[in-house]
């Protein structure tokens, strides 16, 4: 769904209309022409059995306030089921993400959450980028050891991926405009002490999502062997600085793999809520020691007879 005039969701809606198709996908791209309509455009797509993954492109509302919430951009993340939420940005897999909930049907374990696509993507070029994550280890400890600052904090990019990081193992500083939090261990505490320089000189990977043309990352901060990651739109770093500075790996731009994520999630949801094989039988129910209630009254009644009468008989 696309309702601003935004040229990078405009570029975003292309690059994943073009993949999906390339790749055997129905790609539907609703443009909505008053922002208003947006929220009956999603119920529609919600409640319609042909799609099996929405994504909106944002911003349509910003920060404008809502009566539904603190902005309306984030009332309409949370209007999208979770049944089609491509993105995975909705309140149940965003709150699941934050408690590290990787699964929707505990105790049997079969059906992923849905992850942020973005942030899924940063996590994937981690993966495969030399000294940043070590496949070995467990699920929860690849990225034990390693520090990242990721400066963003935003609902969409910063805040998820800080919280990935870090379910990782990670020690994570989530760099904002005027506050720093360190992710570790499970916890989130505020750092008063640091500063986005004391942040940056301390990790070995470090990651900027800042969504304006005009910020640039001081280079002099980042220690040779440094893993920099760029989210934005914009460039948040010097190239050519950056690269003269010793066993740097420089990652640009992330947008093809954010699409391949996407990609990902919509296989997932299908086979979670949506293919042949996602239909779940209901369990049946297994039935009280007693049988019914019927069989317990008969039961109490008749032992309270022949606990009379042997009563009586002594």
């Amino acid at each position: 769904i696309l309702a601003n005039k935004d040229p990078s969701a405009k570029k975003y809606a292309e690059w994943t209309g073009k993949a999906c198709r390339a790749d055997g996908l129905r790609y539907d791209l609703r443009i909505v022409d008053d922002p208003i309509n947006v929220e009956d455009t999603l119920i529609d797509a919600n409640d319609d059995p042909r799609v099996h993954g929405i994504i909106v492109y944002y911003p349509i509302f910003g920060q404008e306030e809502s009566f539904s919430g603190l902005s309306h951009d984030d009332y309409l993340r949370d209007t999208i089921s979770y049944k089609c939420d491509v993105e995975g940005l909705c309140h149940l897999y965003r709150t699941n993400l934050y408690r590290n909930i990787r699964f929707l049907d505990y105790p049997r374990n079969t059906k992923k959450c849905l992850l942020p696509c973005t942030a899924l993507s940063v996590m994937k070029l981690l993966e495969e980028s030399p000294g940043c994550s070590n496949s070995s280890r467990p699920i929860g400890q690849k990225m034990r050891g390693k520090t990242v600052t990721v400066i963003n904090r935003s609902e969409i990019v910063g805040r998820p991926l800080a919280a990935m990081l870090a379910n990782d193992g990670a020690e994570v500083f989530s760099v904002d405009i005027s506050t720093i939090y360190l992710f570790k261990n499970g916890r989130l505490e505020k750092c008063d002490d640091e500063t986005p320089e004391t942040c940056v000189r301390k990790s070995s990977i470090v990651i900027t999502g800042v969504p304006t043309k005009a910020y640039r990352l001081p280079t002099e901060w980042i220690q040779p062997n440094t893993t920099v990651v760029n989210v934005a739109s914009f460039k948040n770093v010097d190239e050519e600085s950056l690269l003269r500075i010793p066993g740097v790996v420089y990652i640009p731009q992330v947008g093809k793999v954010t699409v391949a994520m996407l990609e990902r999630n919509l296989v997932r949801l299908f086979e979670n809520f949506h293919g042949a094989d996602s239909k779940e039988t209901p369990e049946k129910e297994s039935s009280p020691w007693y049988g019914n209630i019927l069989q317990l009254y008969t039961a109490a009644a008749v032992t309270f007879m022949l606990g009379m009468h042997l009563a009586l008989r002594r």
